[in-house]
């Protein structure tokens, strides 16, 4: 799943592209990627009005019109966004086309078609289900520390807990779990002061580095220009199953954790 990093790079990339373009229509391949309003009434909204902004909040992208009108993207599992001329063929399992006056469409291609396109008045309903964006400067460590306090999940469940931290997923919660050498099993409020700056700053470090990169090109997230990112090719445990530790040489071993496939090293992490 695209998490901050790769939604970011996402952001970043279509930004220059896209702000000041006027959307000229948008055509559905799979009406049922559109979840509010009607679809009649979405296609009827979006059509005509200029993009004045994009953002990003946790894994939401969020395209600001000048009607007032806000689009909502969730890339959620499979979901990209590719850029290109409105000539161009058609990338595979594309859902949805957003034509903008540049000659250019914003092509959704989501193969297991979990996506989602929402247009909004605002975005009350989305802010109320994240918690801080980790990334932020008012997101400091003693907010995180506050935060972990009576939280008896295992701490991998709980970065993976978006009303938690906006963002993060399972990728970055085992780098940064790696990184501060901390057993994602771990009940959250187990963890000490020492554990819990280190936790602190490796979440931060790994998100800035999965940014840097493009974001990881796991299966199926693309670039808007249809590149791939790199950020995968510096993971330490991530996906790294039959492969060896970088720090001690051991294995890197698959756990889950409340459902979710989790990777650590049990030596470094113990």
């Amino acid at each position: 799943m695209p998490e901050l990093p790769e939604v970011e790079t996402v952001k970043n990339e279509l930004a220059p592209h896209i702000i000041g373009r006027c959307i000229t229509g948008v055509t559905l391949l799979w009406e049922g990627i559109v979840k509010a309003p009607s679809v009649k009434e979405f296609c009827l909204r979006i059509a005509g009005y200029e993009i004045t902004d994009i953002s990003r909040h946790g894994k939401y992208l969020i395209v600001s019109l000048n009607s007032g009108d806000k689009l909502v993207l969730h890339l959620k599992m499979t979901g990209s966004l590719i850029l290109q001329k409105n000539d161009a063929e058609l990338p595979k399992y594309t859902r949805a086309i957003i034509h903008l006056d540049s000659g250019q469409n914003i092509c959704f291609r989501d193969p297991r078609k979990f996506g989602v396109l929402k247009l909004v008045q605002n975005t009350k309903e989305i802010d109320a289900k994240l918690g801080p964006e980790p990334l932020e400067a008012s997101f400091t460590l003693n907010i995180f520390a506050e935060r972990l306090a009576n939280r008896k999940a295992p701490i991998k469940a709980l970065l993976l807990d978006q009303k938690f931290l906006a963002g993060v997923g399972n990728m970055y919660a085992d780098e940064a779990l790696f990184a501060a050498k901390i057993d994602p099993r771990r009940a959250s409020n187990s963890l000490k002061k020492p554990e819990i700056k280190r936790l602190y700053h490796a979440i931060r470090d790994a998100l800035t580095e999965g940014i840097k990169y493009g974001g990881a090109s796991i299966v199926t997230y693309y670039h808007p220009d249809g590149s791939k990112g790199t950020a995968h090719q510096y993971f330490n445990v991530a996906h790294g199953r039959n492969k060896s530790c970088p720090v001690c040489g051991g294995p890197v071993e698959r756990i889950v954790v409340r459902g979710r496939g989790t990777y650590y090293c049990p030596k470094c992490q113990k």
